[in-house]
């Protein structure tokens, strides 16, 4: 997702759900540096997948802003503060046995 990397998200992971969940196709985990920047983040995000056509957007998380989920049919986002994101390693959890399926850096 080039507009996480265009709002400076960190640590950008996309993993294919493909098989393992009825929930999404697709679900990306990214970072942000504060819940300013991940309630930023989402917010942006959130209006540009709409204009993208994804059609509704559902967004949890804000005001707080330590963790935003952002889910959008056949992509689930998640945005977290670093500890947030250490605490509950999210991606770990869902990408069991598929590291050379997941994708990081900038090309999510």
């Amino acid at each position: 997702m080039q507009h996480l990397d265009d709002d400076q998200a960190q640590d950008i992971v996309t993993i294919d759900l493909e098989g393992k969940s009825s929930m999404a196709d697709h679900m990306v985990v990214a970072t942000g540096r504060s819940t300013r920047q991940v309630a930023s983040i989402a917010q942006k995000l959130a209006e540009t997948l709409k204009a993208d056509g994804y059609g509704p957007v559902r967004l949890e998380g804000l005001p707080a802003a330590d963790w935003v989920v952002l889910d959008a049919g056949d992509v689930v986002v998640h945005l977290f503060r670093p500890e947030v994101r250490s605490f509950y390693n999210i991606e770990r959890m869902w990408s069991f046995g598929d590291d050379d399926k997941k994708t990081a850096g900038g090309t999510a």
